[in-house]
Formats: structure tokens, sequence, C-alpha cells
């Protein structure tokens, strides 16, 4: 029975620099376009972790470089990630579905803003790590110049800090929708999307800060009354006591039973925990949704109940 899937692609998915970027998304297409021969109604939601550092050193050295430039925000360098991940990803996309004679389906990226709420409690304690490694001097200097919060990042050196806000409301979600029902492979929500919040005269003002991919996905996946929501992370399942010698691997877990692990501390912040968090609220926002959590080449298998773990009411 097809379903309409929102999938959000990790890291691994994409690489780390522009030529490993380039040659992971073939594989990525091959996987994906695998569940839409199988009949599937699919978006693709995807991380940009490194790539966002990467741009944003670049515009600072720029900035270095040539003074009269300025500073970028990150919401810019958040725009021009999702540009340059999207022209990788729609090419490879394309070839692999024309390849398998899928003549009928356009591909395209959307440039995707979402709402913050600007008092969230994230703007007080930024916790999400950007850009390059640098000196305490050079650090002191960063901030003053910029305004932004600088800290020392597990002695490995300084770096900028930016907040990690709750997504609130996908402003692109209206188009996404429309292209999606119209025939289209969408691809969206790059970086967690573009983190803003309303001024007066209905102005959109970009924020420092960067959203979870995850939970933008699942806000995402809610938004376009999605029947699945699948996070695409370096394990084939979820596990608790994860690398112990009592280590054991989920096929399953209701919400109640996701929230008990994490309440032990079963999944690690910034890691597996955002991910289990986004699933359940998937899984209990609407009766008969469900989400899956695997590897990026386990997802055919993990549609299928064969892999991964499901997370379901």
């Amino acid at each position: 029975m097809s379903k309409r899937i929102v999938i959000a692609l990790g890291g691994n998915a994409l690489g780390s620099t522009l030529p490993e970027q380039a040659e992971a998304v073939k594989i990525t297409a091959r996987a994906i376009v695998d569940l839409i021969e199988d009949g599937n109604q699919v978006v693709v939601a995807h991380g940009n972790g490194p790539q966002v550092g990467i741009i944003n050193n670049a515009m600072s050295a720029l900035q270095k470089e040539d003074p009269s430039q300025g500073y970028t925000p990150l919401s810019v360098c958040g725009a021009m990630s999702q540009a340059y991940i999207g022209y990788d990803l729609q090419n490879a996309f394309r070839e692999e579905l024309l390849d398998r004679g899928i003549t009928n389906m356009p591909v395209c990226s959307i440039v995707t803003q979402v709402e913050v709420d600007p008092a969230d409690p994230a703007f007080e304690n930024p916790t999400k790590p950007i850009g390059k490694f640098m000196t305490e001097a050079e650090a002191k200097a960063y901030q003053e110049s910029t305004g932004s919060p600088v800290k020392e990042d597990a002695g490995r050196g300084w770096r900028r800090y930016v907040a990690s806000p709750k997504p609130r409301h996908i402003i692109e979600a209206g188009a996404i929708r429309a292209l999606t029902e119209d025939g289209h492979l969408v691809i969206c929500c790059g970086g967690g999307g573009i983190p803003v919040y309303r001024t007066e005269k209905n102005h959109l003002k970009g924020a420092a800060a960067v959203i979870d991919k995850d939970f933008a996905s699942e806000l995402l996946a809610e938004q376009l009354n999605a029947d699945m929501l699948i996070i695409l992370t370096a394990v084939e399942k979820v596990a608790v006591n994860f690398r112990k010698e009592n280590e054991r691997w989920l096929d399953a877990m209701t919400p109640a039973e996701a929230r008990d692990y994490a309440s032990q501390g079963q999944f690690a912040p910034g890691s597996m925990l955002p991910k289990v968090e986004a699933a359940v609220k998937f899984a209990e926002s609407k009766p008969g949704r469900e989400a899956l959590i695997t590897l990026l080449e386990k997802a055919r298998d993990g549609i299928a109940g064969k892999t991964g773990t499901i997370i379901r009411q």
C-alpha cells in the first residue's frame, strides 16, 4: 500500500566536502527512488551541518579579506546551503529517475523558511557550535565584531555557538504540498529550514540559529498529512545500552516506551535523542501515523517491516 513519506536525510547521506557530496547523493538517490518505484509519494528533507559551516567559514574569510563586504548572517548561509545541496540532490534524483524510465516526475528544491518563537528559551542558551575553531583571542575578537556568542568546545578550541529553537511552522508548506500532490519530488527544509520570526508588517526576519532537522522534518510531515516519517541515521536500529555488553537493538517502540528509555538516559543528546523525540511526536500526532529510524540503504526493508525501529501508538 503506497504511503506519503517525509524522509529526513542525515549528514552521512551528503558527505562533508563538495566532491564527497557529489558522490554520496548518487547512493542517496538510488535508495529513495526505490521507494518511489514502490508507489510511495516522497518528500525529502536534509541536514546541512558540514555545508553551512563551510559557507560560514568562507564568508568570514571574505569579510576578513575585504571588510567592505560586511558580515553574512547565518540565515543567509543557511539559504546558500539549501541551494547548493538541492542542486546536487536534484540532479542525482533526476538522473536516477530517468535511468529507471520514470520520465513524468519533475524534481525541485524549495528554499524553505521555518518560523521560530523569538522568545524560545533556546536563544538564552546557545548550544550548537558552528564554523571553524579559533584561539581564545580570535574568538573574543569575533564576538566583539559580530555580537555572536563564543564558547570553548571540549578542549579543542573556541567556536561560535548559536541557539537551536523548536520549529513552529513551515512557511512554504503550502507550496511543498501543492508540488507534491502534482507529482513532483520535492527537496525542502534543508538544515532544518532557515529560522525566521515575524516582525511588524508581516516581515520575516532571519534568526542566528540552527533548527534541528529531525524536528523540522517531523513538523513538515504533520503539515503535509504524511503517513510516515523516516529518519535516516548511521545505525540500522535504535539501541538501548548502546555499545555495552547488554546492548539491545529495538524492532519497535511505543511512544510511552520511548519516553521511558529517554528518561533513563538511553539516547545521546544531540545524536539519537532528538531523532527519537521527533519520531514520538509524529507517531502521537494522529492515529495511524508511524515513524521509522534506520539506515539509508535499509529504508525499503524498513517500510516492509523487515528492519529498522518503528515507533507507533
